[in-house]
């Protein structure tokens, strides 16, 4: 791990300023170093070598170390089938191949992809979880329609970039976390049942002995109905870009 690529994270407890629990279950957990990944990949034409694949605490993928012709250092997301020695690159020109980070215009229709820009320059936002890869659909004139994981089908503009490939690790989401030990190492505190709650605490809670939540549908602990209760927001500055929902 290189050190000028890394930080401390700091930790919150799930607390606010005002030391009050704003988010549930957290708490705890092993010390962590945060490593900064190169999302953007914004050293374009410039080769790089995969010296090594490193283990990331704080997110489901595996990491790549990259070194640059020039010197610089950086990691990145690793797709599945990026070995150490390879050379990926970024940019306009270069080979078709995993790792490779070009341009939705660029990029065949049908071939997976990951670490996919909403805004140009602005560096992958979504589809960067391990085993998650976009397809594109089709493509316009401005736009491409991509499949995302969800099974929504958005429309990108092309010259937003997007990394070849499929994200590793695709064997994650069948993982066992084991024990409750190793889920507070992680940093998650338990989670406790409604029903067993005091009636203070939680809209299900309360009863005599073991009972049901005694309404015809479940609540939050904040008392908002949860049983297909939409939280989107109707009129969202996204919408546009959505050629079908992922429901």
């Amino acid at each position: 791990m290189v050190r000028k690529l890394k930080r401390i994270k700091k930790k919150t407890g799930g607390r606010d300023v005002r030391g009050h629990v704003a988010v549930r279950h957290i708490g705890g957990g092993h010390k962590r170093f945060i490593r900064e990944i190169d999302f953007k990949r914004d050293r374009k034409e410039v080769p790089g070598k995969v010296v090594s694949i490193e283990y990331d605490p704080n997110r489901s993928a595996n990491i790549a170390l990259v070194c640059y012709a020039d010197g610089k250092k950086c990691y990145i997301l690793v797709p599945d089938g990026l070995k150490i020695g390879d050379e990926i690159v970024a940019g306009i020109k270069g080979e078709i191949k995993v790792g490779n980070s070009f341009p939705l215009g660029k990029i065949p229709i049908g071939m997976p992809i990951h670490n996919l820009e909403l805004v140009p320059g602005k560096g992958g936002q979504i589809v960067r979880s391990a085993g998650a890869a976009a397809l594109i659909l089709t493509k316009g004139k401005k736009y491409a329609v991509v499949e995302l994981p969800s099974g929504e089908q958005r429309k990108v503009r092309l010259d937003c970039f997007a990394t070849l490939g499929q994200v590793g690790r695709i064997e994650h989401r069948t993982e066992s976390i084991g024990s409750a030990g190793r889920k507070r190492r992680m940093g998650m505190r338990p989670t406790v049942r409604g029903v067993v709650q005091h009636p203070d605490s939680h809209p299900h809670g309360g009863g005599e002995g073991k009972s049901g939540i005694g309404m015809s549908s479940p609540k939050s602990p904040w008392s908002k109905r949860t049983l297909g209760k939409k939280t989107r927001r109707k009129k969202k500055y996204s919408d546009k870009w959505i050629v079908k929902q992922r429901k």
